[in-house]
């Protein structure tokens, strides 16, 4: 009995030893991780995976539209792919995209919320809120900034002036090389400052520019390695260093200032005289104060506000920037842009949105910018709502949904010369022309709020600065069209000389 036992302890032993026990841990994992991951009868096809960490590294980060293109041509309009535990499609072609946004809207209405978000903001905001608060915020955003100018005479006013406050601050460069970036998100900025915070911020107000600059970093630090890490391995990568840490500290700044003002509006606070965003916002948490189950608190507000911050200023800039630097590189179509302005409006008149229509190639140029920009190349993401089958393959619940924007913005079935900057892309027979296979704000229930406002503002802007300057690179500096990749796709740094006209 004795010999019995030792010769079992001897094996329990062997089994035991530490290294086995890593070995059938890791093993274990492994097979819980093929399980978990197995794909559903009728799924995209997709290329293959690495346990745990999925199709995280083929894809590489700092161009991940353009890697991603080579996997769409070979497995189709409607890829799968796996990051970590998240499964996602790749959604290309617009008829597929309009399927998906337009005829099944209700079951891809939702954001997917990753866990960097929801540390910054909680759920809180118009971005990462669902179901029944995104539709209260949603609804209560667009009538307020209806109420406060957009799509009316008194906003295409305030942005005329801003237009002139940004060209003045350029005019000061005196045509020596500057970088446009900062005057170029200062001056976009102050649109939406008005709207939301009743208030515009001086191009040299040292603390609104230390402001921007938190935005920036923000947004380029949220999809860098470490932050996509977080979002797969959140319970460690919280305790690490990295840009990830750099991104909560920034957001957290920029909700203290949002903060500040809320106090501030509180403390003059006129419920029978609304200023802005805050004050109506402030008077919808007065009128729910008594329904426990109100979505309209203070964190929304913060919340909300900063998306709208964040979305009517660095979306604008980006394409604004890209516009600019195109202009330099083409000062062929540069000057075709200047003589259309001095033939119908002069240098002196203010553009407008009415003269749109009569500048039809300055019209496509701004088009072109934004085709060509690229600047959200895979839309912002969705999430099914409910099981869904869309073109024969079934698509679970909580599937994060991509629409491949870069794909269909450089279609040659779609566009004459889809990879060259081409303003003939939008015309027909000296006239602009709408193209369907343009969604730069994307399509459907859950297209971009601000849509107008951005229309109006690059048109503004853009004119008013084609109007007083001529942009050409630096002497001995080579401008390049290299891309930043963040939540935008935007330039990478680089200066202009500004030449006034006259």
């Amino acid at each position: 009995m004795l010999l019995a036992m030792g010769f079992l302890q001897a094996a329990l032993g062997a089994v035991l030893h530490p290294q086995t026990l890593l070995l059938g841990a890791v093993a274990f994992l492994f097979f819980a991780d093929f399980l978990k991951s197995r794909r559903p009868k009728n799924y995209p096809p997709g290329p293959w995976r690495l346990p745990f960490l999925g199709n995280f590294f083929p894809l590489n980060i700092e161009q991940a539209h353009l890697t991603l293109q080579r996997i769409v041509k070979k497995y189709g309009n409607i890829v799968s792919l796996e990051f970590g535990s998240i499964s996602s499609v790749v959604i290309t072609g617009l008829p597929l995209i309009k399927e998906a946004l337009i005829d099944l809207h209700q079951n891809f209405v939702n954001r997917p919320v990753f866990p960097i978000q929801e540390r910054i903001f909680q759920g809180n905001g118009l971005f990462g809120s669902k179901g029944q608060v995104w539709k209260e915020q949603r609804r209560f955003a667009l009538t307020t900034l209806r109420n406060f100018g957009l799509g009316k005479k008194s906003l295409e006013e305030r942005i005329q002036e801003e237009a002139h406050h940004l060209v003045e601050a350029i005019k000061e460069e005196n045509g020596q090389p500057f970088d446009p970036h900062f005057k170029i998100n200062n001056a976009v900025s102050n649109i939406i400052c008005s709207i939301t915070f009743g208030e515009r911020f001086e191009y040299q107000d040292g603390e609104f520019q230390e402001l921007l600059r938190l935005l920036d970093e923000a947004a380029n630090m949220e999809t860098s390695f470490t932050s996509q890490l977080y979002n797969f391995l959140p319970r460690i990568m919280k305790f690490l260093p990295g840009p990830h840490q750099t991104v909560f500290r920034n957001w957290e700044k920029l909700k203290l200032f949002v903060s500040h003002i809320v106090e501030k509006h509180k403390r003059d606070w006129n419920p029978d005289e609304t200023r802005d965003f805050i004050d109506a916002y402030l008077k919808e948490i007065a009128k729910n104060a008594s329904n426990a189950t109100s979505s309209f608190h203070k964190d929304n507000l913060i919340g909300c506000t900063l998306d709208l911050f964040f979305a009517g200023t660095e979306t604008t800039s980006a394409t604004l920037r890209w516009g600019l630097l195109y202009m330099a590189l083409y000062p062929d179509i540069q000057e075709k842009v200047h003589a259309e302005i001095d033939r119908v409006i002069g240098q002196e008149q203010l553009p407008s949105v009415a003269a749109r229509e009569s500048l039809p190639y300055t019209n496509a140029v701004i088009h072109e910018v934004q085709r060509m920009g690229n600047i959200v190349p895979l839309n912002v993401p969705r999430e099914v709502a409910a099981d869904t089958t869309l073109a024969g393959y079934h698509l679970p619940k909580g599937t994060m949904v991509f629409t491949n924007l870069t794909a269909l913005h450089r279609d040659p079935a779609e566009w004459t010369s889809p990879d060259t900057f081409n303003p003939e892309n939008f015309l027909e027979n000296g006239q602009f022309k709408k193209r369907e296979s343009f969604l730069p704000f994307s399509i459907g229930k859950r297209a971009c709020p601000g849509e107008q406002l951005a229309r109006t503002e690059l048109f503004i802007f853009f004119t008013c600065l084609m109007q007083k300057f001529t942009f050409r690179p630096p002497d001995n500096e080579k401008l390049s069209l290299k891309f930043r990749m963040g939540i935008t796709v935007s330039p990478v740094k680089h200066r202009l000389c500004a030449v006034p006209r006259g």
